[in-house]
């Protein structure tokens, strides 16, 4: 799985970067087709946003989500995201 980590209005740090790798690792276990994953990482004053598209075979999957702590929002996609890949997979196999 390729993995881009963007940042709009906030630097992309190493340890912001590993964490997102690591969050996204569940996903790529939960789901093996994944080919290329972008997350933008959005600060907008007070509000920290991580967006996300996952490019699978056949679909692509959007999440986004806020909290004022940027690794909170990071959690929170990852959940998202994690939610809408089971929910695919079980639709492809037909249940």
């Amino acid at each position: 799985m390729q993995l881009n980590v963007s940042g709009h209005h906030v630097d992309v740090t190493n340890p912001l970067r590993e964490y997102v790798q690591s969050k996204f690792e569940r996903l790529q276990r939960h789901f093996d087709q994944i080919t290329n994953t972008e997350v933008t990482l959005v600060v907008e004053k007070l509000v920290q946003k991580a967006e996300a598209t996952i490019h699978i075979s056949g679909a692509d999957i959007f999440a986004a989500a806020e909290s004022e702590d940027m690794y909170a929002a990071i959690d929170a996609l990852a959940d998202k995201l994690d939610r809408q890949l089971i929910k695919h997979k079980e639709k492809a196999r037909g249940h």
